[in-house]
């Protein structure tokens, strides 16, 4: 499925908010919600949409390299 056809018709799961793909090395790593400011992790090419998996937008964008390579 394409990044742009799965941002249509996926939301966040906490306020029901619309995402935004992250990306990083040329690969989707996360779909952000700028309204909650959480940050929902792919993992092995599946969103994982659980609440208690996000990540504050905040602390992604202060993970370090090797952080990043690990979600």
């Amino acid at each position: 499925m394409e990044t742009q056809e799965l941002l249509r018709i996926l939301a966040c799961p906490r306020c029901l908010g619309s995402l935004t793909a992250l990306e990083e090395h040329g690969n989707l790593a996360g779909l952000a919600c700028a309204a909650c400011q959480l940050v929902y992790p792919v993992k092995d090419h599946i969103p994982v949409m659980l609440p208690e998996e996000a990540i504050e937008r905040t602390a992604w964008d202060a993970r370090s390299p090797a952080d990043a390579e690990k979600a």
